[in-house]
């Protein structure tokens, strides 16, 4: 028997997000283009973004497959709690 788990957000949670996101980048790059320097510190600051963008993507992966590995192993130790649970019969006498 596998039952997949509730999810615990919501899609309207899930495009509040991505949106949000997408407004931050934007703004960001906008402000690094328009930026009154060279081309050189403007092309460091663009990477430094492009970095900051992918490192919270990795961030974010490792953050998830923590909590999924975590509530793995929380629902296979409540499975054998309630395992020992169904087997144990209070009234019955040892001997």
């Amino acid at each position: 028997m596998t039952t997949t788990p509730p999810r615990k957000t919501t899609t309207a949670f899930f495009v509040q997000s991505g949106i949000s996101f997408g407004v931050a980048v934007l703004a960001a790059g906008f402000a690094v283009l328009n930026l009154p320097v060279g081309p050189w510190p403007r092309a460091f600051l663009a990477l430094s973004l492009l970095y900051l963008v992918t490192s919270t993507f990795t961030l974010a992966k490792c953050v998830r497959d923590q909590q999924e590995a975590t509530a793995v192993v929380s629902r296979v130790d409540q499975a054998r709690i309630d395992k020992l649970l169904a087997e144990h019969d209070p009234f019955a006498t040892n001997g």
